[in-house]
């Protein structure tokens, strides 16, 4: 895999002390893992959403899809704004936007009023990525993979915990509060971001159409960004497929689990978010190349021990359960370490673009979650779980063979 060399330490975004990066670090994680949980929680809403609202089953992935495709165009076309405007007053906006769309989807009357809200919350949503940078932006170079490992620490866990959280929540006020519930959260974050978080002005002095215009011009010359997004946009619809369908399949026997316990069975999938941290040290060591590869295998092993567990005509159902909860991290494992890597890359390439490349970067991969979400109720209706795996693990073998033909 080819890599850009590292920008110098005394470059002017880097300039800030590294005692700063510690302890803003765990804010940002926080703040990240906080503001992540909106756009997860309908995958495993999409069950009482969709017939509350009207939508068939197969439809019923559009709820999971809305606020992963408003993430990535926030990441296209607002996240970019990180590189033009002062950061916090950015963020804060942003913030203060999301928090009443989720008011708005609270309140939603429609399905299709509900998939706009949604879209729009998930368009606010991308201020994690503004975050990201900054703190990549505390760290010198040689402890860059590290911090970013703590960071998306705190962003995987909000990711796996928003499944069992929403799940919780519906099961004991129904899905409306869950969105309630998430507007109380963003404005407690809103007030003390706009005490803690840094100023952080840009380097760029243009404007917004050719800052937007630039995006395609970096896509173009940066080879490592092209191949990390793609790999990253892959494994994230991986990703989606099976998270989006697993609350399905759970429902049914020999699971007949109710919401409760698919609650509980998604908090299992948080061990995985144990692997920011040495999957970004392998990172730092030069591992990048193997590293992702095992990430991509771990990924495939997931896939084929969830499609046997899933399937097993006379095993246990309790053993059975274990082994789709082992599938679970092992997937969440092999995803968080190809995106770890991933941003440690993206974030050693150009620091006056910094917030651009990592707009790209995601908003790329979180196309790739909105296309695995999408394709879920289609998979589902065509063959069930085994469809399901097949697609999820698809996705995973071009991801690995992506990375065995990329250069050294």
């Amino acid at each position: 895999m080819s890599q850009a060399p590292e920008p110098l330490a005394s470059d002017a975004e880097d300039d800030l002390p590294e005692a700063v990066a510690a302890p803003s670090t765990v804010l940002f994680a926080i703040a990240t893992g906080v503001i992540i949980i909106n756009l997860f929680a309908p995958q495993t809403l999409v069950g009482v959403i969709g017939p509350s609202l009207g939508f068939s089953e197969s439809g019923a992935g559009l709820v999971a899809m809305a606020s992963l495709l408003g993430y990535a165009a926030g990441l296209f076309f607002l996240v970019p704004l990180a590189d033009l405007m002062e950061n916090r007053q950015l963020v804060l906006r942003m913030l203060v936007s999301a928090l009443v769309m989720a008011i708005a989807a609270a309140f939603a009357p429609t399905g299709w009023s509900l998939l706009i809200f949604l879209f729009l919350l998930g368009a606010a949503c991308s201020a994690i990525q503004i975050l990201v940078p900054i703190a990549a932006a505390m760290a010198p170079p040689e402890h860059r993979g590290r911090v970013i490992g703590n960071v998306m620490s705190g962003l995987m866990v909000g990711i796996l915990i928003s499944r069992p959280l929403a799940s919780l929540v519906a099961d004991f006020w129904g899905w409306r509060s869950f969105y309630a519930l998430s507007a109380a959260t963003l404005a407690l974050l809103a007030a003390v971001l706009a005490l803690r978080l840094p100023e952080r002005r840009p380097m760029v002095n243009t404007s917004y159409g050719a800052l937007i215009g630039s995006l395609f011009q970096l896509l173009r010359d940066e080879p490592v960004l092209r191949l990390r997004a793609f790999t990253a946009a892959l494994v994230m619809a991986s990703f989606s497929l099976f998270w989006t369908s697993v609350a399905l399949r759970l429902a049914q026997p020999p699971f007949s689990l109710g919401q409760s316990s698919i609650a509980l069975f998604a908090l299992v999938g948080a061990g995985g978010a144990a692997a920011t941290s040495p999957f970004g040290r392998m990172g730092d060591r030069g591992w990048t190349r193997m590293a992702t590869l095992v990430s991509h295998i771990i990924l495939l092993a997931a896939m084929a021990l969830a499609a046997w567990a899933g399937e097993m005509r006379s095993g246990d159902p309790l053993l059975m359960l274990i082994l789709l909860g082992v599938s679970a991290v092992l997937l969440d494992v092999g995803v968080t370490g190809d995106q770890t890597l991933g941003r440690r890359a993206i974030n050693l390439l150009q620091p006056e673009a910094r917030g651009r490349i990592n707009g790209l970067f995601v908003g790329i991969f979180f196309l790739g979650g909105a296309l695995g979400s999408a394709l879920a109720g289609t998979a589902w209706d065509f063959g069930g779980w085994s469809a399901v795996c097949a697609a999820a693990a698809g996705f995973g073998v071009i991801a690995l063979i992506t990375g065995l033909a990329a250069r050294r």
